[in-house]
């Protein structure tokens, strides 16, 4: 069987084929469907939109029937990869037709196209629970790069609202505010440090008494109002 496999890019009438074999890979996946739709339909507009996109399928037919398929993606250079790279997105080979080399001949096949592209690198993230296929890559060579976590874009947005920090005044908003906040700031400072230079002088800070000075110097209110009658008398 290994010599009857013939792995070739797929076209519009494969993509049936496809969506059938993605649904039992859906079914066998260790988080069940909730990974992907496990609806033949939708899953054929899915394939649709990957190709689209830019997206290559790769497809083993044995007999004149898909028995797997390789979804993969070319990544232009980014921040942290100078050149581009392959990305795997997804093997499967039908359970039947297993241990027969079929996987080994759609890993080839990507091994040319990422040659093709001057891609130096082939990316893969299967499921962690999937150790059939960790086993299969780790025995090709792949290994251990980064991890991914995801997370729904409601889940992300309703967290985010429920976890943002409290709101902080916006100071363009409210310039004339925090100009008098930091003046009177200053100027209770510097009343303070008067106080504490005349206090080190010896002098008074408190309030001052001067009904003794008024006594000195005659100058209590009722004699004032006597002395302004008279000079304008």
């Amino acid at each position: 069987m290994r010599a009857a496999v013939e792995v070739r890019p797929a076209v519009p009438d494969d993509l049936a084929s496809i969506a059938d074999l993605a649904v039992v890979a859906c079914e066998e996946s260790p988080y069940g469907p909730q990974t992907a739709p496990a609806d033949a339909d939708r899953l054929r507009e899915h394939l649709s939109v990957f190709v689209a996109s830019g997206g290559q399928i790769l497809v083993a037919v044995h007999d004149g029937a898909v028995c797997g398929f390789l979804l993969a993606r070319v990544l232009s250079p980014q921040l942290f990869a100078t050149e581009p790279s392959l990305y795997v997105d997804a093997i499967y080979v039908a359970a039947d037709v297993r241990r027969h080399g079929v996987g080994h001949a759609l890993v080839g096949a990507a091994a040319a196209l990422a040659s093709d592209v001057g891609a130096p690198n082939v990316y893969c993230a299967p499921s962690p629970g999937a150790r059939g296929m960790q086993r299969f890559l780790a025995c090709l060579g792949f290994g251990p790069a980064a991890g991914h976590r995801v997370v729904s874009t409601a889940t992300l947005q309703r967290r985010l609202a429920t976890d943002a920090p409290a709101s902080r005044p916006d100071i363009r908003r409210e310039p004339r505010r925090d100009t008098r906040r930091q003046s009177t700031r200053a100027a209770i400072e510097d009343l303070i440090a008067r106080r504490r230079r005349a206090r080190a002088a010896g002098v008074p800070t408190g309030p001052l008494d001067l009904r003794a000075l008024q006594a000195r110097y005659g100058t209590r209110p009722d004699r004032d109002e006597a002395t302004s009658g008279s000079v304008q008398g």
